[in-house]
């Protein structure tokens, strides 16, 4: 049964897959990618790595791709200029495929990752948890990579913010603090005049 549902999941994995890079509608190629994600985190469960699944899901489903899709329904792209050099450049895209398609069969092949090199992983008992078996690791045997790659991520926000937050020339900066405290005398003067000049 589990092999069954496996290359139902593959089917649909494939299908997705294809129809992001065929489908011209690109909120549809978006939608599309967003049932590859999900299909590969049911992959993924059928390997006992729940975290990888749900990880997949909350970031990638949840955050990146609703970015994405705001991003296409913001730019309003037009996709008739798109479509113009298509027949031109068909034959470049089917040799790159090509290409890496032969790189993946080479590198991906039964005889470096066939079940006679790597076998199939054992079941584990109704407590395993791998969430709790990626923690283990990760704090213990990988907890310098870890905590390096955490002050990078950090650095890199904190460069993010002071670039965002430097003082340009030229640029009008507003007070919020000002405007809120403003008195009326402060910006409209009454001045009285004749309605006529005098001769």
């Amino acid at each position: 049964m589990e092999i069954v549902i496996f290359y139902i999941f593959a089917a649909i994995l494939l299908f997705a897959a294809v129809r992001v890079i065929t489908a011209r509608n690109p909120v549809h190629c978006a939608l599309y990618l967003v049932l590859a994600f999900f299909t590969s985190a049911g992959i993924w469960l059928l390997l006992e790595a729940e975290f990888l699944a749900i990880v997949l899901v909350l970031v990638y489903v949840g955050a990146v791709m609703v970015l994405f899709l705001f991003v296409i329904m913001m730019l309003d792209i037009n996709l008739v200029p798109l479509r113009e050099g298509f027949a031109r450049y068909l034959p470049v895209g089917i040799l790159v495929a090509a290409l890496i398609a032969f790189q993946i069969a080479a590198v991906l092949g039964a005889r470096h990752f066939g079940l006679e090199v790597v076998p199939a992983p054992q079941r584990h008992g109704l407590d395993y948890s791998n969430t709790a078996e990626l923690g283990s690791v990760l704090y213990t045997v990988y907890v310098y990579p870890f905590e390096l790659a955490a002050v990078i991520l950090l650095v890199a926000i904190i460069a993010a913010i002071a670039l965002t937050m430097r003082r340009r020339k030229g640029t009008k900066y507003q007070r919020p603090s000002s405007q809120v405290s403003v008195r009326r005398e402060d910006r409209v003067r009454i001045v009285k005049m004749p309605s006529e000049k005098k001769r």
